[in-house]
């Protein structure tokens, strides 16, 4: 049984591992943390510490280090978040004020996450899945090409070439747009895509071929609507800290090229009462990433919510992190909001 004295030294060990990057000793303990107790009786909490598992010695050292489950009990009842300073709050708001659209905006998230934590930043995308469409345009490119124009309520914006099979002058454009528009426009993504299927299952008629192709091309882009998207920065991180990471930075690398792993790992995470979520280690081996550990916070968007974090070694300073990625989901969430209230 661990004592409410254990699991201060607990604290003490992690925090100061993370900070020195070496195994932590009593003596080191008694003299860094005011404990009021010899070195003879932390080592009596250590040792109770260790047969717990919360911590395990090296090899090559008398000193401790936390165990996965050391760095779980930190994170679920010991750590406390740092707030940030003002200056580093200033930053977050300079770096993702005024973005061109959602993607900009995405992309300057993690860029900013990174800077902050200097770990691997992940946000993912807001869900359009249930977002509806709230306009369609055209616009010409050459007689027989067009831009095709999406936009959803949920600041989801979609841009893509269609190639027509006979050249469009622009009353052709105009009616097309109008009834692309009445087809679509004011409909949930769902509906949107079933209206468009429909169209291509009816009958074909010889006036309708260049809808209908339009259609395909619509429809696709409905599709790409639906699926989660992952944003990161940072990659190049995991390179100059690999040492920090107790075996092959290998799958971290595959996962951040996959996405898929990640998307999964991050919406499975299982957040507190504050939206905030750590996965620790060995807790990731199914993804196969059990030498990282991924911390995360809700950030809400229109159409629901989404997270945003890090990713980076086991030994990471995980109050600072926690409290970074809630700041930054807390901006995001605001500048949604804000983007939202302004349609």
């Amino acid at each position: 049984m661990v004592t409410e004295r254990g699991l201060q030294v607990l604290r003490a060990i992690v925090q100061d591992y993370v900070e020195t990057h070496e195994p932590v000793g009593s003596r080191s303990i008694v003299d860094r943390h005011s404990f009021g107790v010899s070195a003879a009786t932390i080592r009596n909490d250590m040792a109770l510490l260790e047969d717990e598992e919360l911590i395990t010695a090296p090899h090559t050292s008398s000193g401790r280090v936390p165990t996965d489950k050391g760095y779980r009990v930190f994170v679920n009842h010991l750590a406390q978040l740092r707030p940030l300073s003002s200056a580093q709050r200033s930053a977050i708001e300079s770096f993702l004020g005024e973005p061109a659209d959602l993607d900009d905006l995405m992309v300057r998230t993690v860029r900013v996450l990174t800077q902050l934590t200097g770990q691997v930043a992940l946000a993912q995308y807001p869900s359009f899945a249930r977002a509806h469409v709230t306009h369609v345009e055209l616009v010409a490119l050459a007689p027989n090409r067009l831009l095709i124009v999406l936009v959803t309520d949920a600041g989801g914006v979609s841009q893509r070439m269609a190639v027509l099979p006979e050249a469009i002058d622009d009353a052709d454009m105009a009616v097309l747009r109008a009834r692309l528009s009445a087809l679509i426009t004011g409909q949930g993504i769902g509906e949107a895509s079933d209206r468009l299927q429909s169209l291509l299952a009816a009958e074909e008629k010889p006036q309708d071929v260049v809808l209908r192709t339009l259609a395909g091309v619509v429809m696709d882009e409905l599709g790409g609507f639906r699926q989660e998207r992952l944003v990161m920065a940072g990659a190049a991180t995991l390179a100059r800290r690999e040492q920090d990471f107790r075996g092959s930075i290998h799958p971290l690398l595959e996962a951040i090229e996959e996405q898929v792993t990640l998307l999964r790992l991050m919406s499975e995470m299982v957040t507190d009462e504050h939206g905030l979520a750590a996965s620790i280690g060995t807790e990731n081996a199914p993804f196969g990433l059990g030498e990282a550990s991924i911390v995360a916070s809700n950030y809400a968007a229109p159409s629901g919510t989404a997270r945003v974090g890090v990713m980076g070694p086991t030994r990471m300073d995980y109050p600072s992190n926690l409290a970074a990625a809630r700041a930054v989901a807390r901006y995001l969430s605001r500048m949604l909001d804000e983007d939202e209230a302004g349609r």
